[in-house]
């Protein structure tokens, strides 16, 4: 994810400790890049080293792995329409990859660590999966304020059929689709069927039920928390609506342009 005015601290910037996170965050992820809400956790003090100390634990033994294939077991979704594929579909496919495995991953760990933050208990451990083969690292994240007028508005519109309660965040997905403007316009049109019928908002729902369905055994699988830092707070509401609207929005989103792309 990518925000307008959500304060962050990107790889490029970040100093030593933090880049250290990232790096062992990617390898248990398994991709080549830090999801915007560990951004954003960065540039809260003690916030990252709160996230990290419980994540990698269940990162690293593979009980998040499993629990990110659950929720994408739980997704149905609609056939995309028969629309050319994009001359670069090689290009755009692997950059979905990379953002189907870091939000499913993300939604799964960091639902489990809200849910365990406001008293969930833990439960039967899950079984491991195979994080799978690491993934290269995508190109660079254009920044919306440098991208073309019309661009920016194609990603404003995309982001808008979401309907998120915080106008602050945009989806990093549509900001790094921009890399290839011909395919960006066509998104709208490609994500009708998804849009249809409240079927986005249905497999939304989908996602943050299975994710809540799975905390309990990730949870299990948990790192110890430290003691709480004193931006926990805020980060927590923030946290609360990228676990509920944010990423499990755009889950169904990569899921059926993986399908498009096929």
């Amino acid at each position: 994810m990518s925000t307008t005015s959500l304060p962050e601290i990107r790889e490029a910037a970040a100093p030593p400790a933090i880049a250290a996170i990232y790096a062992a965050l990617n390898e248990g992820i398994g991709i080549g890049q830090v999801n915007l809400i560990w951004r954003h956790a960065a540039a809260l003090p003690g916030v990252l080293d709160w996230l990290w100390a419980q994540a990698a634990q269940a990162l690293g033994c593979g009980a998040a792995a499993a629990a990110r294939d659950a929720i994408a077991a739980a997704i149905t979704l609609p056939m995309p329409a028969a629309l050319p594929k994009p001359q670069d579909r090689a290009a755009i496919a692997a950059l979905v990859e990379i953002y189907n495995r870091g939000n499913l991953t993300n939604l799964a760990l960091l639902s489990a660590i809200l849910l365990r933050a406001q008293g969930m208990a833990p439960g039967a451990p899950l079984p491991a999966a195979p994080r799978g083969a690491m993934l290269p690292a995508p190109p660079p994240l254009p920044r919306l304020a440098e991208l073309p007028p019309a661009q920016q508005a194609q990603i404003r519109a995309l982001t808008a059929a979401h309907g998120l309660s915080d106008a602050a965040v945009v989806p990093s997905l549509y900001l790094h689709l921009a890399l290839w403007p011909e395919y960006l316009a066509l998104l709208p049109e490609l994500l009708a069927p998804l849009h249809a019928e409240q079927r986005l908002h249905s497999a939304r729902d989908a996602a943050v039920a299975a994710a809540r369905h799975g905390a309990p055994a990730l949870i299990a699988a948990l790192g110890r928390a430290p003691a709480p830092p004193a931006a926990l707070p805020v980060f927590l509401t923030r946290l609360e609506v990228f676990v509920h609207e944010v990423i499990p929005g755009m889950v169904p989103v990569g899921l059926f342009l993986r399908r498009a792309l096929a």
